[in-house]
């Protein structure tokens, strides 16, 4: 996803120019971090405070040049208004973040107000019309037989939450001025695995990301993909 979030950010602003980044729900900060080593002034929002510090954690450990770029903040992806003025940011993430929030158009709307015009809006969010592959592939019929008909499923922290449907986002987004301009697949291929599983390296790493990369880009392997990747931008 990474690859992905580059090349939209790549096609919209000039080459280097330091962007205006929010992530909503950073948790450890995998994706600030990525961006802020890239150059770019990032703010992270994050509501639970062990993600927290373990995102303050790992920016202690960058050179200062990285830490001076970062503005840590705990706070619910719901409070941005009390947080930011409207139109602070270029780029707004909100990835693994909707589906523990039960309606997220209100949500959704507060993230685009945080938009300058133009502005890219990322979300990744889990595929309300491949519920049923996972189950089914594990062969727990009974449970793939429900998703076919539910918004709702377990996730693998045991956790009872919330999918998207791409159909349904894009009039939202089309609703609250940041239209989608694109959207991929995660996940297409190695949804399965094992959570122990062992991660390749070198070239077969490279293949198999190249793999996912080219399925989440195309039909109609991206439809059946476990999560969503879309990009709005804002009018």
């Amino acid at each position: 996803m990474a690859r992905q979030l580059d090349e939209q950010i790549t096609a919209r602003f000039p080459l280097g120019r330091r962007l205006r980044v929010l992530d909503v729900g950073m948790g450890q900060g995998t994706q600030a971090l990525r961006l802020a080593r890239a150059g770019h002034a990032v703010t992270g929002l994050e509501s639970d405070p062990g993600m927290l510090a373990t995102a303050r954690e790992a920016f202690a450990l960058e050179p200062a040049g990285i830490r001076e770029r970062v503005r840590l903040i705990e706070g619910d992806g719901l409070e941005t208004g009390v947080h930011f003025l409207p139109g602070s940011f270029d780029v707004v993430l909100c990835h693994g973040v909707l589906m523990y929030v039960s309606e997220p158009d209100a949500m959704l709307a507060g993230l685009a107000r945080m938009l300058a015009p133009g502005g890219l809006l990322s979300l990744l969010v889990r595929n309300g019309d491949a519920l049923a592959l996972r189950p089914g592939h594990a062969g727990d019929w009974g449970t793939a037989l429900e998703a076919f008909d539910s918004a709702m499923y377990t996730n693998r922290l045991g956790l009872r939450v919330r999918a998207d449907r791409l159909e349904t986002l894009t009039a939202t987004l089309a609703g609250i001025a940041a239209p989608l301009h694109a959207w991929y697949g995660v996940r297409v291929f190695t949804d399965g695995s094992a959570a122990d599983a062992v991660v390749p390296d070198g070239e077969e790493l490279e293949r198999l990301l190249s793999a996912e990369d080219r399925a989440g880009r195309t039909e109609p392997y991206r439809r059946v993909a476990a999560l969503l990747h879309l990009c709005g931008v804002r009018g």
